[in-house]
């Protein structure tokens, strides 16, 4: 009897440690492998740079000191929204010119210009050297209009995001989605993307700071970010799965023993 009464408490002892154990690995934390330090040097990030594609919207402007100098250049807009469907009554009123599938945008004087795999910065160089022969003081400004990514899977709010920065990490997305459930899975976010015309995609471990260093950190235009669910949600969604069909099944033997039930019943009665 004793010795039974010693291999139970043993055996309690062992799963309370075990649990202590689990609980200090939390697997719902970012970043875990970087440790106990206090302080550190993160690795740094990959090159954050739009390029440019088609069916991208651009916002140009062109001005100067004196605007008049610089007005053929911009001509005169009515309030234009951009396709992200901004509300109307903070819509700007700006031109955009929007990348077309041989990758060249229209500007008026100018004209044609190849944009396609261009940053904004670079095509805004080249607007500004087109400028300058007719006005020196101009001031150019190209900036993206958005683009947007996509966030599926184990995250609060599912969604489909427009980015108005060119600055925007697999971090900001999960960010602006409510962050990842208990039930996605840390350490292979998916993330797809389109690249010279074909799919491509990366996982990145969001336990590492290997993160930082991924060519996918930095998102692009629509970009898909997938958190993949944990073994529980998988398990879970079997069994709910299977207790609905047993469920089904009862139900349906229920209904037809009434039936039946009813029936002789109903025959006895004759």
């Amino acid at each position: 009897m004793k010795r039974t009464l010693h291999l139970i408490i043993i055996t309690v002892c062992l799963l309370a440690t075990a649990s202590c154990s689990t609980n200090k690995d939390n697997t719902l934390s970012y970043f875990s492998k970087l440790g106990e330090s206090v302080s550190g040097e993160l690795p740094q990030g990959g090159d954050y740079s739009i390029r440019l594609a088609p069916d991208d919207e651009l916002e140009v402007t062109i001005s100067s000191a004196v605007p008049s100098a610089t007005a053929m250049y911009n001509p005169p807009v009515v309030n234009i929204q951009t396709r992200g469907e901004l509300n109307p009554e903070t819509a700007r009123r700006v031109r955009t010119y929007i990348v077309d599938h041989n990758g060249n945008i229209e500007l008026p004087v100018i004209g044609r210009l190849a944009v396609e795999g261009k940053t904004p910065a670079e095509v805004e160089q080249m607007v500004a050297d087109r400028v300058k022969a007719d006005v020196k003081d101009a001031y150019v400004s190209v900036r993206l209009a958005g683009f947007f990514v996509n966030v599926m899977g184990e995250v609060k709010t599912p969604q489909r995001i427009q980015v108005k920065t060119e600055r925007f990490t697999v971090l900001d997305a999960l960010a602006a989605a409510g962050d990842m459930t208990e039930f996605g899975q840390r350490g292979t976010v998916l993330v797809i993307r389109e690249k010279d015309g074909r799919q491509t995609y990366n996982r990145l471990d969001m336990t590492s700071t290997d993160l930082f260093a991924s060519p996918y950190y930095y998102l692009k235009q629509n970009d898909v970010v997938y958190v993949e669910p944990n073994g529980i949600r998988v398990d879970n969604s079997k069994y709910n799965q299977n207790n609905s069909y047993k469920l089904s099944v009862i139900s349906t033997i229920v209904s037809a023993t009434s039936v039946i039930a009813s029936l002789v019943i109903a025959l006895a009665v004759k």
